[in-house]
């Protein structure tokens, strides 16, 4: 088959900037006392390890050498009893191979009861019996009888009390029992070494002899055990031995390294928390409360670490040179706004004083021309005087300046100084409480007074009515002045073309925007830019 090119081999797929965004920013949300924790656990936990593994090896190799002991005892234990009852029973087997041929043979007898003589103080006995059961050699024994078994030697257990052993003649029908006590196997059993707590039983089927006492249970106690065959009617030994056992020595020892392991990173992160998270969270709260013209009070003498120390010295001395300068900043703005009130008052002096030259002027005038031309000056300045004045007004606070007032004053003003041929001139006001600034509050103010003007020379009993209202468009309003003087004519064409047009079309341009004017309803309205409402 071909080689399968490089390229055909699918490259694994790279981690995508969505999925290392997630990663670094699930660790951005912990805090760095967590993640040092985290850090030092990660780094520290296999040192814990080591050390508990350690530790079960340690106990493994205890357990083993545990085993080795107890394999060696176990041999040793059963080969003595295994040697003595297999002794005994070969002696009884000849005595009962000679009394089978000659009943009345008391050498055989005696022999076999000089080989139980040494056993006899222990209390191991035999018996020689006929098939009709009687004693033709030994003492009486326990009533206990081994079951029937093809062995040659067949063995019963005696609860509490010891073992029986039993061998049979079959051409004579003679059989031969022997009765082992407990104490006599448990001498037989113990091995050379006793260094070890030991323990034994003889174990046939469900049936069991304990010639060893298993050392007192514990919860904590540990046991190694081993079965070994005797060779003998099916005798089972079992032995066990202690292994090491749980202990609060091994239970601290395999439970010390993960306690040092927690221990480790908890006084670590316990230090760097106190040392250093903590009075940086406290210097980070007094900076994070500082208003400007403040000292910011960094709790200098409880910081612990002497470079967040001087830390927080260095925001303290920061802060002391911020709140100079801001004193420095207010006293001047404090002069700047004393000497802003004394322009504004010197202009408005200036204002009222040119009006009164002009009022002054228009009361020596020789003809009513030079009177209403004096009389239409004075109400320009008093138009400018009024804005200036609401401007100054509203300078504290700076939203600007209040439509329904500033016209209010403009039309009290323009009626208080109107000619004798315009004194029938009434002004209906409908203006919403509109905020401007003080640009459109000047151009507002000559626009309304040249539409006046114009109304009332072009009719001098005219009624005017001036509103102010939300346009279609945010922050805009739409200014109306109406009047029947108003309405397309000779005498309204013959004014607007040569006296008060082309300044009502640069107020206009100031305004930037169009003035619309309806000759048959006799309106003139305008769209001004509006701050909001007061």
């Amino acid at each position: 088959m071909p080689d399968t090119p490089a390229s055909d081999t699918p490259a694994p797929p790279p981690s995508t900037p969505a999925t290392l965004t997630t990663r670094s920013f699930s660790l951005s949300r912990l805090t760095t006392g967590a993640k040092l924790f985290l850090i030092l656990s990660a780094a520290l936990l296999p040192l814990a390890i080591i050390a508990v593994f350690a530790t079960l090896q340690t106990t493994r190799l205890a357990d083993a050498e545990s085993r080795a002991r107890l394999r060696i005892a176990a041999t040793e234990s059963a080969r003595a009893i295994a040697i003595e009852l297999v002794g005994d029973m070969t002696a009884l087997r000849v005595a009962v191979q000679a009394l089978g041929s000659d009943a009345a043979d008391a050498p055989s007898c005696a022999r076999a009861q000089g080989v139980f003589a040494q056993q006899a103080s222990a209390g191991a006995r035999f018996a020689i019996t006929d098939r009709r059961g009687r004693l033709l050699c030994g003492v009486p024994l326990p009533s206990a009888t081994p079951a029937d078994s093809d062995a040659p030697i067949a063995a019963a257990i005696v609860p509490d009390q010891g073992v029986v052993l039993s061998i049979a003649e079959a051409r004579s029908d003679i059989t031969a029992r022997a009765f082992f006590p407990e104490d006599f196997l448990r001498r037989l059993g113990r091995p050379s070494s006793r260094a070890n707590t030991f323990s034994s039983v003889l174990l046939l089927d469900d049936q069991q002899l304990e010639l060893e006492p298993v050392p007192g249970d514990g919860i904590l106690r540990r046991m190694e055990s081993l079965r070994t065959e005797l060779g003998i009617g099916g005798l089972v030994l079992a032995t066990a031995v202690s292994s090491a056992p749980i202990t609060s020595s091994l239970v601290i020892a395999m439970m010390l390294p993960l306690l040092m392991w927690v221990a480790a990173a908890g006084i670590a992160w316990f230090v760097v928390d106190r040392l250093l998270l903590r009075p940086l969270r406290q210097l980070r709260a007094s900076v994070a409360a500082y208003t400007p013209g403040e000292v910011i009070d960094s709790h200098a003498t409880s910081l612990p670490a002497q470079e967040i120390r001087e830390l927080g010295e260095t925001f303290r001395t920061i802060s002391q040179t911020v709140a100079t300068h801001e004193a420095g900043l207010e006293e001047g703005l404090r002069r700047q706004t004393k000497l802003t009130r004394e322009v504004h008052h010197r202009v408005k002096n200036n204002l009222q004083v040119i009006a009164s030259l002009i009022a002054f002027h228009a009361r020596s005038a020789r003809s009513a021309d030079a009177t209403a031309a004096y009389a239409s000056i004075q109400r320009r300045v008093d138009a400018l005087a009024v804005v200036h004045r609401h401007h100054f007004a509203e300078l504290e606070e700076h939203r600007g300046l209040n439509m329904r007032t500033m016209i209010g004053e403009l039309a009290s003003n323009i009626r208080a100084t109107a000619s004798e041929r315009s004194q029938a001139v009434g002004i209906t006001l409908d203006v919403d409480a509109f905020l401007v600034n003080q640009d459109v509050a000047v151009a507002v103010a000559f626009l309304v007074t040249e539409i006046v003007e114009l109304a009332g020379g072009c009719d001098g009993a005219a009624q005017i009515k001036v509103s102010l209202k939300a346009a279609d468009v945010a922050e805009r309003a739409v200014l109306r002045v109406v009047s029947r003087a108003l309405v397309d004519g000779d005498t309204l064409r013959d004014l607007a073309t040569h006296r008060y047009g082309r300044v009502m079309e640069g107020l206009s341009r100031q305004l930037r925007s169009k003035l619309h004017h309806d000759p048959l309803a006799g309106a003139y309205e305008i769209a001004i830019a509006v701050l909001g409402r007061d």
